[in-house]
């Protein structure tokens, strides 16, 4: 079924187990307005109660960047004063929250630029790749902006503390390369196979067993200390209902009869 987005801005394309979730404000260069950062978390919950919606990709919409971060142009409305632009930092980290929060697996898919609030985004998924030539960047220091530490842990989570010292004191731009090095992203490909690559890990992705995915999000989301982890109570729990599930005696059966599993979910 389809997902409804309050806004246009942000659309999801859901086929073959995989919610695309497509950020598509051409105008800014995929910019986020304040409309978008408030339309995030809902249309996110939409996708993680879908359960044709195996995993979540986050991109740019076809021929857009992943996202340039925040819309400038908001700076001097909405941002202008303390209390203005603490409201606007609370809607960003309920959007990278929602993200983080999500049940089910989400991947970045990074082409072109990802700044700012696009880092966080990306820092709010569970898995980051990238097309080479992607460019990378918090350029807070050169806005005079500041980040709070509810928004900030998710960069410390992706990429460590001397990485974030160094992004936001330089506030310069890092190359795939380099985010590479640096652990924000796990893979880098060429640009000439980056789309059927991005496709093919998706639906890799998709093709295992849901409740395992998630049993393991939570369980690695909790061992590495990330924002937003579950507790170690949670974490059993999904790891026993695992054990209890269909899944469980499809995926037994299917490798003693060597063929290829067939998931639902329960």
């Amino acid at each position: 079924m389809p997902i409804d987005s309050p806004t246009p801005k942000l659309r999801v394309e859901l086929r073959q187990g995989v919610a695309r979730l497509l950020i598509d404000n051409g105008a800014k260069r995929n910019a986020f307005d304040l409309e978008m950062w408030r339309a995030l978390p809902p249309l996110v919950a939409a996708i993680d109660a879908e359960p044709s919606a195996r995993v979540v990709l986050v991109c740019g919409a076809q021929g857009l960047p992943f996202c340039s971060g925040a819309d400038i142009s908001e700076f001097s409305t909405v941002r202008a004063t303390s209390a203005g632009g603490r409201a606007y930092e609370q809607a960003n980290v309920e959007a990278f929250d929602a993200i983080s929060s999500c049940s089910k697996p989400t991947l970045a898919a990074i082409s072109g630029f990802c700044m700012g609030g696009g880092m966080g985004i990306a820092a709010a998924c569970d898995l980051r790749v990238a097309q080479e030539g992607a460019a990378f960047a918090i350029p807070a220091g050169r806005l005079g902006v500041g980040y709070p530490p509810s928004a900030m842990r998710y960069v410390v989570a992706a990429v460590g503390a001397q990485r974030a010292f160094e992004m936001f004191f330089t506030a310069r731009r890092f190359t795939a390369k380099e985010a590479l090095a640096a652990g924000f992203l796990a893979r880098v490909f060429e640009s000439e196979s980056y789309e059927g690559a991005v496709d093919d890990l998706s639906q890799t992705i998709a093709a295992n067993a849901p409740l395992t995915l998630a049993a393991a999000k939570a369980a690695i989301r909790a061992a590495a200390g990330l924002p937003n982890a579950p507790s170690l109570a949670d974490c059993e729990a999904l790891a026993a209902r695992c054990f209890d599930s269909a899944d469980y005696m499809e995926g037994r059966a299917a490798f003693l009869e060597k063929r290829a599993p067939k998931f639902t979910g329960r």
